[in-house]
């Protein structure tokens, strides 16, 4: 069985408790199994668990004071239930317990008031594999099996999976997430949001295709980030005088595998736009995956103007667009060089190109990254330098 070691290092000090976040097989359970060997885990996907402490949530301290020589609890899929939050922050005030909390959806106890504990534990995202888990590009399984660890280790049969955890696990937890009574509303808005990944968000649009309101789009999108299954992009907010698109939103699923099945889309060459929109959407989740895994605060944002001039992601005071080229010219720079009139950003182009260079033009200095050596730079942190 292959092995892929996690970048993420949950490192506590005594008696500080965390919660961990992410959405399902992204491989929290296995990584916390093997980073807390010694901790007592209580998984609440098992229905004699789940039904214990649902009717009973005491019974957690009961069983707690009796066992002394416990210092690390695991408490999988705890949104479920919400109320032994309580019973966890009793503990970690009398007993000491370092608790990891860790959760596919923080919705549910958001929308029951439940104690997040007030800043008693520490909050990490996990996600699905990224470059430093890699070091590896093989395009045609990142976006045909996309990178939840064991749809990218798998050799055939990748789009049962992939069906499976759309239509077993999504639609099922949305069903019950949002109170639907059917779920052929969001199997249809599934089908639209496969074309419209990576696009401006246009609620009224979604909605007449889905046969649903636009109220009911948005609490789709809320729900999804909630799952911690996607991400919206929001515009740069510009001072400059140029008018920009400030109200509009992107949305990006949180794999690509997945979006390129709903869109019924096989990779098998590095041509055509599909390619280009999962060489951007594969990307922009490096850029979050190292902003979350990082700890940095700083927002990645988009820029587009009225006219069209756009740029794909602007972070830490740099501007990024990715091109599906290996020839990068004047004609693939104009959206970065519009926005450097009035930004005092850095220009990059993430590309195909064999070899980095940095060319000149209108004064301008833009750095031409090969999309390896611009992962290798960005996770050994020296893109900011």
């Amino acid at each position: 069985m292959v092995h892929i070691k996690r970048y993420l290092n949950i490192n506590l000090p005594e008696k500080q408790s965390c919660f961990l976040w992410g959405a399902r097989k992204t491989g929290k359970s296995t990584y916390l199994k093997k980073r807390f060997p010694k901790g007592l885990y209580i998984d609440l996907l098992q229905a004699d668990i789940y039904q214990k402490y649902f009717k009973n949530p005491e019974r957690l301290r009961e069983e707690l004071k009796t066992k002394l020589n416990v210092s690390v609890v695991i408490i999988d899929e705890v949104q479920k239930v919400p109320l032994l939050l309580d019973e966890v922050h009793s503990l970690i005030e009398s007993l000491g317990i370092k608790f990891i909390l860790c959760g596919s959806s923080v919705r549910r106890l958001k929308s029951t008031g439940a104690n997040l504990l007030g800043g008693r534990a520490w909050k990490y995202l996990f996600q699905p594999l990224c470059y430093p888990e890699l070091k590896n590009l093989n395009w045609n399984k990142i976006f045909n099996n996309g990178l939840i660890p064991s749809h990218y280790l798998e050799k055939d049969r990748i789009s049962k999976f992939l069906a499976a955890y759309l239509y077993d696990y999504i639609l099922p937890e949305v069903q019950y997430e949002a109170n639907l009574r059917k779920r052929e509303s969001f199997a249809r808005f599934l089908d639209v949001m496969g074309i419209s990944n990576g696009e401006m968000i246009n609620y009224s649009n979604i909605a007449r295709e889905c046969g649903i309101d636009a109220k009911t789009v948005r609490t789709y999108f809320e729900i999804l980030e909630d799952m911690y299954l996607g991400y919206q992009l929001h515009p740069y907010r510009s001072k400059a005088k140029r008018q920009t698109i400030t109200e509009i939103s992107k949305f990006y699923f949180f794999d690509i595998g997945l979006v390129n099945y709903l869109k019924n889309y096989e990779h098998k060459a590095m041509l055509g736009s599909e390619a280009g929109k999962s060489l951007e959407h594969y990307v922009f989740l490096e850029l979050i995956a190292y902003k979350n895994l990082s700890e940095k605060e700083e927002k990645i944002f988009y820029w587009r103007t009225k006219e069209g001039y756009e740029v794909d992601f602007l972070f830490q005071d740099k501007a990024f667009e990715v091109k599906l080229s290996s020839n990068i010219n004047k004609n693939h720079l104009k959206g970065l060089l519009e926005f450097r009139k009035n930004h005092d950003f850095s220009l990059h182009v993430i590309c195909l190109e064999p070899h980095k260079r940095i060319t000149t033009i209108n004064q301008r200095e833009i750095t031409i990254w090969p999309i390896q050596d611009f992962l290798d730079a960005l996770w050994d942190n020296n893109i900011w330098l």
